[in-house]
């Protein structure tokens, strides 16, 4: 795209505040002095959108249970401020009490509740006792506690520990704990409404909780537990009860980094002046400079479609202290750049085969609603690069078995049998792309497909740990209902040559306690954005059917 002609009138700068929910505060006299002029002068312009605030760092929202260190990582061209810590209180520390779902669920809850106590009931540790056993990834936890617990109540001096002072949660190397841990060392007693049934767990939690509070007035005691029903009980009987909320990347999905950006109707006259670009490989570049580069991130789209004018899509592939460059996109909505017969149908799914079939990436997730293509598109590059271009051996899909309704028991067969019902969604796009190819004719189509199901392999989660994939394209499905630690098993699998793609609905969770801030899929793309050999895309619109597109809206 040629350059526009130069502004006739000098562009007036922007000032900082313009950029102050997108760009990172920078310290130093240089930004003291921005500061005290953004004071003095009044905002010219305001570029701030939906996709603008999509891609800015949440604000931070102090939970009630103390958070872990912010997930954010910082821009590769400015340097983040450190995140200020919680304001200690000056009172007594709070007493949280435990319930054994938190403790399963994050077998590092002990040590996130910064510098308050933890409490642990008697039957906690019973219910521990009783999950340990298996191979699932709850009873891997449950031995995880159990090893920590062990590691605090132990030790050469566990004789002259005194359960009744507490230990130190730091005393294992976990500085950042600086509460101390109470077990129930005799018995409660307990007031709870006569028709509660004594001998139910989460009862005996509650009348722990209760005791606690009348014994202890001048502090503060809560309950925390991932049990929606039970902090309902709780506070139905006067007790303070709250959620875990240390395993959420965000407070707000509305926050998620969407990997697009819409550039403001100025953006040429502003930044044309300092403007570089030049042409190299069938692309155009562009190196600019300005107020908008701190809320630029590697591998970010940016778009600017003005009535009369051609319209800018663009990639971020270079950020230099105060200028980024822009390389122009490889349309892929023109059928001669077709994927193994697929086009992109609106600009999202441009911007997503652009990573697909981009070789550098090594990370990509996919984010969108049913029927945005991502299974498609997903797979059309897959086959595209595996059968055309011989980048990748062979395609590895994989997916987690969570059912959405009842269970339909144990299936037979191989590991790939049993997957086979799970993969539906596969078959369908492969029936799809089958379709695609008019002039082989049926027995060039039956043979197509028989190349094409020899190149996917159908693997199980439950098989993945301790293996590591070579020059592999590797497709984890409903990537949503995935927890942190297992995206993390997942993504470590990949050795040199592989390409893994996560793709998901956010909306679509059935994974017990996982909530779209605590998914293992904002987990990802909230800690790889901005690194040079990963890419994020939203896809905004579905392209299913107009069916499809009327049920997603009204139902």
């Amino acid at each position: 795209m040629p350059l526009p002609k130069p502004p006739a009138r000098k562009a007036a700068q922007l000032t900082p505040a313009d950029f102050e929910s997108q760009a990172a505060p920078k310290g130093g006299k240089r930004g003291l002095k921005r500061a005290a002029a953004a004071e003095a002068e009044p905002a010219l312009l305001d570029l701030r959108n939906d996709a603008a605030e999509a891609a800015a760092p949440p604000l931070e929202v102090t939970p009630p249970v103390a958070a872990a260190p912010s997930a954010q990582p910082e821009s590769p061209n400015t340097k983040a401020a450190p995140r200020p810590r919680k304001p200690r209180s000056t009172g007594p520390a709070k007493l949280f009490v435990l319930d054994t779902n938190v403790l399963m669920h994050d077998p590092m809850s002990l040590f996130r509740f910064d510098e308050h106590d933890i409490y642990l009931p008697m039957i906690t540790l019973e219910e521990l006792d009783g999950h340990k056993k298996g191979m699932s990834e709850v009873s891997r936890n449950v031995r995880q506690v159990s090893r920590d617990l062990d590691a605090l109540a132990g030790g050469p001096d566990a004789a002259k520990l005194d359960p009744a002072e507490g230990i130190a949660l730091a005393k294992t190397g976990h500085k950042e704990a600086l509460g101390k841990l109470f077990f129930q060392t005799q018995l409660l007693e307990t007031r709870l409404p006569q028709g509660l049934p004594q001998g139910k767990a989460d009862n005996q939690i509650l009348g722990v909780v209760q005791s606690l509070r009348e014994q202890q007035p001048q502090r503060e005691v809560v309950l925390v537990s991932k049990d929606i029903n039970m902090r309902i009980k709780a506070r139905a009987l006067g007790l303070a009860a709250e959620d875990y909320f240390n395993d959420k990347t965000l407070d707000d999905v509305d926050l998620l980094y969407t990997g697009v950006l819409q550039l403001p109707p100025d953006f040429w006259e502003r930044h044309g002046k300092t403007m570089e670009s030049w042409q190299q490989g069938g692309h155009t570049f562009y190196r600019i400079s300005g107020p908008l580069v701190p809320a630029l991130l590697v591998n970010q789209f940016v778009y600017l479609e003005t009535p009369g004018a051609a319209p800018l899509y663009a990639r971020v592939t270079e950020i230099t202290g105060k200028s980024a460059v822009l390389k122009t996109l490889k349309e892929y909505t023109h059928q001669k750049n077709a994927v193994w017969g697929v086009t992109a149908r609106n600009r999202e799914q441009n911007f997503a085969l652009n990573l697909l079939m981009d070789p550098e990436c090594d990370f990509l997730t996919l984010t969108g609603t049913a029927g945005t293509g991502k299974t498609l598109m997903t797979l059309a590059a897959g086959l595209s690069q595996v059968l055309d271009d011989r980048r990748y051996s062979e395609i590895i899909v994989t997916r987690v078995t969570v059912p959405v309704g009842e269970d339909i028991g144990f299936l037979p067969g191989t590991e790939e049998e049993k997957m086979g019902p799970w993969m539906g969604a596969l078959d369908d796009n492969l029936e799809v792309l089958a379709r695609s190819d008019s002039s082989a004719g049926e027995w060039g189509r039956a043979a197509t497909n028989e190349l094409v199901r020899s190149k996917i392999r159908i693997k199980s989660l439950n098989f993945m740990r301790g293996r590591t994939f070579l020059n592999k394209y590797v497709i984890i499905d409903e990537a949503q209902n995935l927890t942190p630690k297992q995206m993390k098993t997942l993504i470590t699998r990949a050795g040199p040559g592989t390409k893994i793609v996560c793709l998901g609905n956010l909306a679509q969770i059935d994974t017990p306690y996982l909530t779209e801030g605590s998914s293992g899929l904002t987990y990802a793309v909230d800690r790889f954005k901005g690194w040079p050999h990963s890419g994020h895309v939203m896809l905004a619109r579905g392209e299913r059917s107009r069916l499809a597109d009327f049920a997603s809206e009204v139902l």
